[in-house]
């Protein structure tokens, strides 16, 4: 990882998981390519958006273009607002039993006449590559091997990277979502952090995070958490991702930590962007080839050409 400052960050190390990424797809590349040799199969990502959000439609388009980059092969199913829930639960059975089709995600949200719950429960749980299924929810939390959702497994290794061994760390979870936060704090349970979660009921949410080696934040809220919030040398990652209006009349992208506040305070620190958000993307990837691997029963190379850590 990148030993980059700033003026802004006064001696906070910048976690750059653009770079990150960056290398990870690579290796994912490297991998898809002997995973081809090995078996003659090309692992497939299915990519469904129901509606014309402008946002998610740049986000999905983003997504297939990595998917070619490493050598894998895209399905596209662009659906319009008006799409009944049986139609797409119909859709998701034919892409079940596709066995081009190694992974299936369904972008969110939804519109609103249509249950997202019951969407992500009818994928298949070899091919939920996104991880928030019961299925893959349920052996995370018991500390079994299954497909863990991307951003959360992205902020882990970028932990990692940084730190190694988390095992006897006080970490701290702000927000505590199905998406993020909760298999967040799992991640980090099962690497043997000390793990609080603080919500929108906890009564001092400062006083908790304060009191963490590893802060995450996850609310979506820009600019909550402040310098005070930040124990000094703490490692600092922030999830969140907000367009706001600046004054010369365009926009930028602001995580939920207030950079310029926090970064003197902290040991490390993700910017926004290019803090997470790359890592969200490079880890579905890696979810996508696990999912053909599993299809074939070959279990991979388990450092992957990286460090010992890397989960698959």
């Amino acid at each position: 990882m990148s030993e980059q400052t700033s003026p802004e960050t006064a001696g906070a190390k910048l976690i750059d998981g653009k770079a990150f990424a960056r290398n990870l797809r690579e290796q994912t590349r490297l991998e898809v390519t002997a995973f081809h040799e090995k078996h003659a199969v090309t692992p497939g990502l299915a990519v469904v958006l129901v509606g014309n959000d402008p946002a998610s439609e740049v986000y999905v388009r983003n997504k297939a273009l990595e998917t070619h980059h490493v050598g894998m092969r895209s399905f596209m199913h662009m659906l319009p607002e008006t799409t009944s829930e049986a139609s797409l639960l119909k859709l998701i059975d034919r892409l079940n039993d596709d066995p081009e089709i190694h992974g299936i995600l369904v972008q969110l949200p939804l519109p609103k006449h249509i249950d997202p719950h019951r969407i992500t429960n009818a994928i298949s749980p070899n091919k939920d590559v996104d991880g928030l299924g019961e299925v893959n929810a349920g052996r995370l939390s018991v500390g079994l091997p299954g497909i863990i959702p991307c951003t959360p497994l992205g902020c882990l290794m970028l932990l990692k990277s940084e730190l190694g061994d988390l095992r006897g760390l006080n970490a701290t979870v702000i927000g505590a979502s199905n998406l993020v936060g909760k298999p967040m704090a799992l991640l980090l349970l099962n690497e043997g952090c000390t793990v609080s979660v603080g919500h929108i009921d906890t009564k001092e949410p400062a006083a908790l995070a304060r009191s963490a080696d590893i802060l995450i934040v996850a609310t979506g809220k820009n600019g909550l958490v402040k310098h005070d919030w930040v124990k000094p040398g703490a490692t600092v990652i922030d999830v969140g991702i907000t367009r706001v209006p600046t004054a010369n009349g365009k926009t930028k992208l602001v995580g939920d930590v207030a950079f310029a506040e926090v970064a003197p305070i902290a040991g490390r620190i993700t910017p926004v962007p290019g803090g997470v958000g790359p890592m969200t993307i490079a880890c579905l990837l890696r979810n996508t080839l696990k999912a053909a691997r599993m299809s074939v029963g070959d279990k991979g190379c388990k450092e992957s050409g990286q460090k010992n850590w890397l989960p698959y």
